[in-house]
């Protein structure tokens, strides 16, 4: 069970979320990736982390699922800004954050907040040169139409370039865990041993072989109980 949430942001805009309850005072908050929404794998995660013992939330970013504005007016920081106002509505005194691909660079980047006790990324994007080929697509037309519901414009890359990994890996010093399919063709492994290997704090880098982008059913199983098993012991 779940409930659901209008989270105010800024201008008059909001952030739906939804919050799933369990007896404790841990909190596990979720981040999804640029194209997705906080539904699907997500309704299972908070499902998981609820029988683990945590409050789970997940949320749209704005551009996404139920939240407010157009997709191609967002942001990574929109994305930061709708990060923080979801914490500081429901309040929790320390969290632990989960992000997916571009969830994973949001809550990287969101280390800075003291309340922030762990950061767990699926196939995070680190380094902005996962972002190449859009950034070239959009150099040459102006904008990118990726779908009938996604395009981004120059507004996204002069936003995205102000956030180098470098400028956010010497600020992190939490634990860090990082779950990477090992046939990952959108953003590749090597961008997260590489990024690990930068970070001054506790790492831990899960390898799934024969996992792309894209995790199977299998793989999402094992990718849970790794992770629930990581954060018991920090």
């Amino acid at each position: 069970m779940s409930d659901s949430h209008s989270v105010p942001v800024a201008d008059g805009e909001c952030v739906a979320a939804e919050h799933h309850p369990a007896a404790g005072d841990r909190w596990l908050v979720f981040c999804h990736g640029f194209l997705s929404d906080k539904s699907g794998s997500y309704e299972a995660r908070c499902e998981r982390a609820v029988e683990e013992g945590y409050d789970a939330v997940r949320f749209d970013f704005r551009g996404s699922g139920d939240s407010d504005r157009p997709f191609v007016e967002s942001t990574l920081s929109t994305r930061l800004a709708d990060l923080r106002a979801v914490v500081d509505y429901f309040e929790p005194t320390s969290y632990a954050l989960f992000g997916s691909s571009f969830g994973g660079k949001v809550a990287l980047h969101a280390a800075t907040d003291d309340r922030v006790e762990a950061i767990a990324t699926r196939a995070p994007v680190t380094y902005n040169r996962a972002f190449d080929d859009y950034r070239a697509a959009v150099a040459d037309a102006g904008e990118l139409r990726i779908d009938d519901g996604h395009a981004i414009d120059g507004r996204f890359f002069d936003d995205f370039e102000q956030y180098p990994f470098a400028d956010v890996s010497d600020a992190i010093d939490v634990p860090v865990a990082m779950f990477h399919g090992a046939s990952d063709t959108s953003v590749p492994i090597a961008d997260t041993f590489e990024a690990a290997a930068t970070l001054d704090t506790d790492v831990m880098v899960s390898k799934f072989d024969g996992e792309g982008h894209r995790f199977s059913a299998a793989a999402e199983r094992r990718l849970l109980d790794r992770l629930f098993a990581w954060l018991s012991e920090r």
